[in-house]
């Protein structure tokens, strides 16, 4: 059984950083592309980032990029989402999700295991 959960969620102030990590069990982490979504209230599940099986191959949103830095950890079976620079409209739940494929893809439904999430509240 999949096994993904979420932490480092919590309230800071625009500009702050924080630091997300999802731990996997149940799966051969390290075979599977990983990815960050989130979701605020009214809105979509958007993508955020992922990375392939490696490490080598990422993918940003652009309302991201250059601010959030994914990278994995495949002897742990972590994957952590460094956020620095956080706006108010980073907001919103923040999900890790495996995506078994072999592309690394920005839409939903290309992942196949979800977590349960963690609140992200950035302040203005």
């Amino acid at each position: 059984q999949v096994q993904l959960v979420e932490s480092g969620g919590g309230l800071v102030q625009a500009g702050d950083s924080l630091r997300l990590s999802c731990a996997a069990s149940g799966v051969t982490f390290s075979r599977y592309i990983m990815g960050w979504f989130r979701q605020a209230p009214g809105k979509e599940r958007e993508f955020v980032a992922a990375l392939s099986w490696s490490g080598l191959t990422r993918s940003y949103a652009d309302s991201v990029k250059g601010r959030f830095t994914i990278s994995r950890d495949n002897a742990k079976n972590t994957m952590n989402l460094q956020m620095n620079s956080l706006k108010p409209e980073d907001t919103a739940v923040y999900y890790c999700a495996v995506n078994r494929g072999s592309n690394i893809g920005r839409e939903p439904r290309t992942y196949d295991h979800w977590g349960q999430g963690t609140q992200v509240t950035v302040s203005s």
